[in-house]
């Protein structure tokens, strides 16, 4: 296996040498500098005649390979020295085109010489090696039987019924990963009974059948068709009886590797000569393959088994033979082994053959070998994955395998990943390389290397199965790496790591050894909260000595301030992420980076270099919400912009003209246009010609709500000006100053949308016609100040009445529209919004008129505001009138037709005093309400809330003093805070233990009244979370806490009447206890707490009373806050052997740590609001300095000081 995984690397080296050395732009260089060009043939001719052919010697192979990857660096580091001399040469001289000095010149002819001579040794030396093999594992033919029913269930109703239900469907493709079950399904699909007992005829044929070979385009179509119709009917065939219909037939084609290996019309041919209900079944790993048919086609996408069904596929296979005691014993391993294998069929299988062979030995399988067992185990699962490795191109294989650089699990968002396969020279230069990027990354995805998280998602994100990542990360290790403490060798390429929330010095010192390091990331580059802090030593001394950095990303990292001016000599840089950092500027020397292409800046970055327009190569300027006052007039040079996130338009003669954005004819992806109300003149809107810039899929049009400029119609033109293109998918309007929106909005053309936001537009006074937008999915309506009525317009009003509005549409927001009266619902037969799933309404206190009533699919539903008056109409004797009628009576008119509701929420409606008679809906699964101080709660229904999971009640329902436990059957969560009559907790007398065990989480906050939980304890066995703050009469926690075997949080604090906190009250599976401000603690031990893993304790005479008995030697994390103490006893720490992160807050008087110093175990210490300590420790040395000297990570007041 190890020896066609070198291969592959082997192969791959040489061919990324050989595009290096043949490019036309190194060619020229080359030529210019009037060295021997012949040199360049010579190493070409080698190059294109190399084969690479290895055996199992794997030492030998790892010798060679290194040897050829160093050739590749320094053809790499050559080619980039040309290359961005090229670039300062055409910078500086105002393009025009000059040469390298001689001098240059000289040093790279006698660097090519060398080179050369060390690849026509290497090639030498390697055709020496023999061949090595591939060997693949088998899946069980029953693998799938697990956790497949709805598989097997959908598959089956489509082959049994499809020439029924008018589906017309003719080909079902099973689409999966390598090892997923696919052939295992298809085998299951063909040999069920009912299947069977359906189609007449059946074959199944897999690719290493010789009938597969008859579906190669290079065969006679006619007598291939012949020959399958003579075998299936015993019939001689030919032109003249070709026609004729012949029977049910299931044809099987089984692990088709792409669309270009099947012979489609011939496939065609065989289901039009049969009768009609004849089926194929394809199981591939490329989604593409059913595309290719010219037919009804139904695509199943299998997913990863769950971790349950596959310890079943292991221990049916594994186990059989074991008795009950020998079956017991194993459980726990191998169920720890089976999350391993990720829901993979082909590993659970490998896996339970592998035990099946070691269930002689009984003290083989402990945990200490686990870790072994699976390296065998993927011995087995990994040949078998890596087939769709194999056949990729090159350039793909070099992608895939640089996807091991992202960590585990972590989600791929296709523009970062495609930007960095670009950084590092992975993809092919062309016109558009970002386009041929996310060619590369589809074809992974149809291929099944790389899968969507969810499918069908308009915002897709990606992933990758954790095998497909151990693949990814064994072909790659030569070259990509984590920083996780293992040795790094000098040669890494490609290195990343996960953030940790204090990533100081010690982490990194060890990559001063490694020469040449191309690409340093650290994990995840999404937005991360809480921010993270990063060492300054890092970012000033370590960084400078990376020269050859290609990609470089210090996202999230809220210590970093400003880029240090040494980030100009980082002259290789393609790729710089600081998103999410307090950086306000970026550095003049930041235009010397002539070759970067990325570039994402942050929250903070109120201005870009003036000179800007120096980076030439630069196509990705990122940067969403900053705080940008304009743009520096030298970015209409960037003419390989395809990517601009924001542009702000400058006050007139200041800065860069907004007609100038015309320019940028490629720009794709999203643009937020800000600052319009500069624009005075609005043909320079028109000039900006959005409307050809057919790739901006999201757009952003902002105007300065806080603006005094107010000349409506200016706004409207220039609105009208800045219509875009048809293609555009989500659309932000906001602070808009027209009193009405242009039609172009409205217009049916932009069927593309599914995002619309249109908030803070004062002087609007009606909403544009949205309904004619079809597939729009969510739209918000938000401060829109000046609207009173949302009538026919809104639906479009000169439509038929058949006519549909809204049909996509599943999220309605109206949010904060004070003069809002009337909303009118459509008439006619259509539905008012078929597939809304959730509707907000807030802050709209007159909104009167009908309030659509007959929804559906609602199943979120969010009241908020002071709705004071609501018009209902009724019909007597042919004539209307108006009636008003109480809120209470709009929320049941809301309710009763909700028969989908899952979740609800009111908030601030203080007159509402109760729930309509028959209550809410009995759907409801989570319940919020807050500021409703007059409502009575529904405690007579609660019982008939047989869904309801999660309960909050915030700020209201003043007329509750007692809450029951027990009362809601499945409650799972409870959160009351702030209701001041709560006076007890009670348990329900009847049938409510079955109840009680479904609670997970209970948090009671600010109820000052409550002074009791029920007699003898919760009795909530299942209980995991348990919190109590600010209930000031509270005398006592519940009774028998120690028996709530399950609970692993606990918080109490602002408890001043509790009489006593005892310790060993507590139960031992407590993992994390945060204690503050209690009345009274009784002196007693933590010993049996052995599970506790973080404690916080505030205040001077809580930490005082807690600390004086040994604390559990289990603390991982131990905070202490409020410390009134000079100094911190010695006894409290020393045993602490574990404690890795130590905490100390609002210490003003704290001087002195313990003599002895702080547990060697401790890897984080942070202070903070300890000035007196602060002092004594800023110089970094003296007495105290030395007692925390061997910390690596110190945090002073926010600041990562090692």
């Amino acid at each position: 296996m190890e020896g066609i995984v070198l291969e592959t690397l082997l192969s791959t080296c040489v061919k990324v040498m050989l595009n290096k050395i043949v490019s036309s732009e190194f060619v020229d260089n080359y030529r210019r500098t009037k060295l021997d060009v012949s040199l360049l043939e010579n190493l070409k001719t080698e190059l294109l005649s190399f084969e690479v052919v290895v055996n199992d010697d794997a030492v030998s192979v790892n010798v060679w390979l290194n040897m050829l990857s160093d050739a590749v660096f320094h053809v790499d580091i050559l080619f980039d020295e040309i290359n961005t001399e090229a670039l300062r040469c055409k910078v500086d001289a105002a393009n025009e085109t000059l040469t390298p000095t001689s001098q240059v010149m000289n040093n790279f002819s006698s660097h090519f010489e060398r080179l050369n001579r060390m690849v026509i040794n290497l090639i030498k030396e390697l055709k020496g090696l023999s061949s090595g093999c591939v060997r693949v594992s088998n899946l069980d033919d029953e693998s799938c039987i697990y956790g497949r029913e709805n598989d097997m269930n959908k598959l089956n109703h489509l082959l049994l019924f499809s020439d029924f239900d008018d589906s017309q469907i003719r080909v079902i493709s099973i689409v999966g990963m390598g090892g997923i079950g696919k052939t295992a399904l298809a085998k299951l699909l063909y040999n069920d009974r009912e299947v069977m007992e359906k189609f007449e005829l059946k074959r199944f044929i897999s690719k290493h059948h010789d009938d597969f070979r008859v579906f190669s385009k290079h065969y006679d179509d006619f007598r291939v068709l012949e020959t399958i119709l003579e075998s299936v009917t015993s019939q001689t065939v030919n032109s003249d009886n070709l026609n004729t219909v012949y029977p049910n037939f299931l044809l099987v084609l089984d692990d088709v590797l792409d669309a270009r290996s099947v012979n489609w019309t011939l496939l065609m041919d065989i289901l039009n000569a049969m009768k009609t209900g004849s089926m194929i079944i394809i199981t591939t790993r490329d989604e593409r393959v059913p595309k290719s048919m010219q037919t009804f086609f139904y695509v199943h996408y299998l997913r990863p088994l769950e971790s349950e069904d596959c310890w079943s596929l292991v221990a049916r296979h594994a186990f059989r033979t074991c008795n009950n005691q020998q079956r017991s014993n194993l459980e726990e391993v191998g169920r720890k082994m089976a999350i391993k294998c990720y829901g993979l069929p082909l590993a659970a299988v490998a896996l339970a053959d592998f035990l099946c062979i070691k269930l002689s030995q009984p003290d083989y399988l402990n945990n200490f070998l686990i870790h072994k067992i699976w390296e065998l185990v993927h011995y087995d699962i990994l040949p078998a994955l890596q087939l769709s490795y194999c056949y990729l191109l090159d350039p793909l294989k070099r992608c895939f395998e640089y996807c091991s650089i992202f960590p585990k699990k972590s989600i791929l968002e296709k523009n970062a990943v495609v930007q960095l396969w670009i950084a590092e020279g992975l993809v092919e230069s062309s016109a558009d390389q970002e386009k041929v990027g996310e060619e590369y990354f589809d074809e992974l995805v149809s291929r099944s290397l790389i899968h969507r998280r969810s499918i069908g998602n308009e915002e897709a994100n990606f992933e990758m199965h954790s095998l497909l990542h151990d693949l990814a990360t064994m072909v790659s290790s030569s070259y990509c790496t984590w920083l996780d403490g293992q040795n790094l060798h000098a040669r890494i390429d490609n290195l990343s790591y996960n953030r940790g929330p204090y990533d100081s010095f010690k982490k990194f010192d060890k990559l001063y050894r490694v020469k040449g390091l191309r690409t340093f990331l650290a994990f995840p580059l999404q937005k991360q909260r809480p921010f993270c802090l990063l060492s300054n030593k890092v970012v000033n001394d370590l960084l400078p000595t990376m020269k050859q950095l290609r990609a470089l990303s210090l996202s999230n990292y809220k210590s970093i301030i400003k880029v240090p001016k040494s980030i100009g000599k980082l002259f290789f840089l393609r790729y710089l992420n600081v998103s999410h950092t307090k950086i306000g500027r970026l550095p003049s020397e930041t235009c010397k980076l002539y070759n970067l292409q990325f570039l994402a800046g942050c929250t903070r970055l109120i201005e870009l270099p003036d000179h800007i327009g120096e980076l030439v190569n630069l196509c990705c300027l990122e940067i969403s919400d900053t705080a940008l006052r304009g743009m520096p007039i030298q970015i209409s040079k960037l003419e390989n912009l395809h990517t601009l996130s924001n542009f702000v338009v400058s006050k007139r003669n200041d800065g860069l003209n907004f007609a100038e954005l015309g320019k940028f004819t490629h720009l794709h992806g999203k643009l937020s246009i800000s600052q319009l109300q500069n624009v005075t003149d609005p043909s320079e809107a028109f000039q900006a010609n959005l409307k050809m810039k057919e790739r901006i899929d999201k757009l952003a049009l902002e105007w300065d709500c806080g603006s005094t400029f107010s000349d409506s119609q200016v706004q409207r033109v220039v609105l009208e000006n800045l219509r875009p293109s048809t293609n555009l998918k989500s659309l932000i309007i906001k602070g808009y100053g027209g009193f009405s929106i242009p039609n172009w909005l409205g217009d049916f053309l932009f069927g593309n949308m599914v995002y619309l936001r249109i908030s803070n537009c004062d002087k609007c006074i009606w909403l544009p016609s949205l309904g004619k937008l079809g597939n729009l999915k969510e739209l918000i309506i938000d401060s829109m100040l000046s609207i009173k009525s949302v009538g026919t317009e809104f639906y479009g009003s000169d439509n038929p009445p058949s006519f549909q509005p809204f049909p996509s549409l599943e999220t309605l927001h109206f949010e904060d529209m004070p003069e809002w009266e009337e909303w009118n619902m459509i008439g006619g037969t259509t539905t008012n919004f078929p597939s809304l799933k959730s509707l907000l309404l807030s802050k709209c206190p007159k909104l009167r008129g009908d309030i659509p009533d007959k929804l559906p699919s609602l199943t979120e539903l969010e009241l908020r505001g002071y709705p004071l008056l609501v018009e209902s109409r009724h019909s007597d004797d042919n004539s209307n009138f108006i009636t008003i009628i109480p809120f209470s009576h709009v929320i049941s008119q809301l309710m009763l037709p909700l028969y989908s509701l899952l979740q609800l929420t009111i908030y601030d409606f203080p007159f509402l005093t109760s729930f309509p008679t028959d209550g809410l809906p009995k759907t409801l699964k989570f319940l919020k309400i807050s500021n409703c101080e007059n409502l009575e709660f529904l405690h007579d229904y609660l019982h008939s809330y047989t869904l309801l999971e999660e309960l909050r009640i915030s700020y209201n329902c003043n007329s509750m003093i007692s809450f029951t436990l027990g009362a809601l059957p499945v409650l799972k969560s409870l959160f009351i805070e702030v209701c001041k009559n709560l006076k007890s907790i009670l348990i329900a007398e009847d049938g409510s233990q079955n109840s009680l065990s479904f609670l997970r989480s209970i948090k009671i906050w600010d109820c000052n009244e409550l002074d009791s939980f029920p007699p003898g304890g919760l009795h909530t066995p299942n209980l995991i979370y348990f919190a109590v703050w600010k209930c000031q009469k509270l005398p006592s926690l519940p009774e028998s806490m120690i028996s709530l075997t399950n609970l692993q949080e606990m918080e109490i604090d602002d408890l001043p009447n509790l009489q006593s906190f005892v310790i060993d009250d507590l139960p031992f599976s407590l993992w994390e206890l945060t204690v503050g401000h209690v009345g009274a603690i009784l002196q007693n031990t933590w010993e049996h707490l052995t599970c506790l893993s973080v404690l916080r304790i505030n205040g001077n005479n809580t930490v005082n009373t807690l600390m004086v008995p040994l604390l559990p030697a289990s603390l991982v994390t131990l905070c202490i806050g409020g410390l009134n103490n000079t100094s911190i006893d010695e006894k409290w720490l020393q045993h602490l052997t574990s404690l890795q992160n130590l905490e100390i807050v609002n210490a003003p008087k704290l001087k002195l740590l313990p003599e002895r110093g702080l547990p060697s175990s401790l890897l984080v210490l942070n202070m903070t609001r300890c000035p007196m300590l602060k002092e004594s420790l800023r110089r970094k040395r003296g007495k105290e300095w030395r007692k925390i000297a061997h910390i690596p990570s110190i945090i002073i007041d926010d600041n990562l000081i090692t």
